[in-house]
């Protein structure tokens, strides 16, 4: 999910301290304690909240522990306030971790150091706060970025990727874990799931990051990897989709195994392939594709019925020239057309008031108008707001005209 910390859309051709919140589980004994029934009879109405790069929370690095869970708790309340039911928190942004984690350190931008504890535990809190306005927890995580620098030595000693710098592949300016080596993966997946198992988070959720966006004239130097574990593949891009095909798979299944009640939910980029590349793609004419760049088949994880949602990232305007939001919406309903696969849209808040953008989102309505036309796709259930910031800011009115229109709120 890029501006700061999320994905770019590239279109071709076209005392205090210790009362804020115990380390541990916060409700993991029992299940989730969100009553599923309220998202069937009103849909999933949620807002991203980024933390990497602090785009979004905490406000900066190195805040007193009680002015972080202040910001945090703001953002709840705001949600509530717009009618909202649900915020995903990225709570694992760079290879890091917003608790304290037996696997990894710290987050960087809590502190401002890698691996400093913050003195207190911001997922426990953010789970009991949120739970207590009846707003879903959905944990977002980032299963192989390690850090937004290329330079191992700014990592804190013990951080796993100096541990075993054979797992690190620097690319574009930043640092990824290996997503072919099956020890990494095995990792991603344990880090992941002690939140899963110690926290009543409601979701386990992904955004668009696998292998990483392509950057122009840089190669992604996996040839050793593949080498040793692609026998038997048809392509190098073959061998990527089936490394991030097991690790979909194989986290949904000890998701489950640890947790039955907890959703596992992807929020991708939001096209699959383009028709001219595929006859199934959609009617688009994306510079990137998630099955051919990213190596995200995810098509095939909602037909497989590995994950419990799909929330596309279809951060384009009604009309809009080479992907038309009103063509997209039916693309989506029809690929979860007969699973059990939920279906909601991400929707690109930010862009709204935004000067550079184009003039559709310089009307308020615009994005009310997305959730109208949804309205039409019995599919659709529901929509996320990127992100808390812009959710407070609200430059143009256009999260209080969606609050108004659909949430009954205003």
């Amino acid at each position: 999910m890029r501006r700061m910390g999320r994905r770019a859309f590239v279109l071709g051709a076209a005392g205090v301290v210790a009362a804020l919140a115990a380390p541990g589980p916060a409700g993991a004994a029992g299940p989730a304690s969100r009553d599923r029934r309220h998202r069937a009879a009103t849909g999933l109405r949620g807002m991203w909240i980024a933390t990497v790069a602090n785009v979004d929370w905490p406000s900066a690095t190195g805040l007193t522990a009680a002015t972080q869970r202040g910001e945090l708790v703001a953002h709840l309340d705001r949600a509530v306030r717009f009618g909202l039911n649900a915020v995903v928190l990225q709570v694992r942004p760079s290879a890091d971790a917003l608790w304290p984690s037996p696997h990894e350190p710290w987050s960087q931008y809590l502190t401002g150091v890698q691996g400093k504890d913050p003195g207190w535990d911001p997922l426990g809190t953010a789970v009991t706060e949120a739970h207590d306005r009846g707003l879903e927890l959905h944990a977002w995580f980032n299963p192989y970025r390690v850090s937004n620098q290329t330079d191992p030595k700014k990592l804190v000693a013990t951080h796993p990727a100096r541990v075993h710098p054979e797992w690190v592949v620097p690319y574009g300016g930043k640092l990824y874990y290996d997503p072919g080596l099956p020890e990494v993966r095995a990792f991603v997946q344990d880090a992941m799931l002690d939140a899963v198992s110690r926290y009543d988070i409601d979701a386990v959720h992904w955004d668009d990051y696998f292998y990483p966006y392509p950057v122009s004239g840089q190669t992604f130097d996996d040839a050793d990897t593949y080498a040793e574990h692609g026998a038997g593949f048809s392509s190098k891009a073959a061998w990527r989709r089936d490394n991030i095909d097991r690790l979909v798979k194989e986290t949904a299944d000890r998701t489950k195994a640890v947790k039955p009640h907890v959703r596992f939910g992807i929020s991708p980029f939001g096209v699959w392939r383009n028709k001219t590349t595929d006859p199934l793609g959609s009617p688009t004419a994306a510079g990137v594709q998630t099955y051919d760049d990213l190596y995200a088949d995810t098509r095939k994880w909602i037909k497989q019925g590995w994950i419990d949602y799909i929330c596309p990232q279809l951060y384009w305007t009604i009309g809009q020239s080479g992907a038309d939001y009103a063509q997209l919406v039916p693309w989506w309903a029809e690929a979860v057309e007969g699973t059990d696969v939920d279906l909601y849209i991400g929707e690109a808040l930010y862009k709204a008031g935004d000067p550079a953008q184009n003039s559709a989102w310089q009307n308020s309505a615009e994005l009310s108008r997305h959730l109208t036309l949804a309205e039409d796709y019995p599919a659709v259930g529901g929509h996320v707001f990127f992100s808390a910031n812009s959710v407070k800011a609200d430059r143009i009115g256009a999260m209080a005209r969606v609050a108004a229109d659909h949430y009954g709120v205003g």
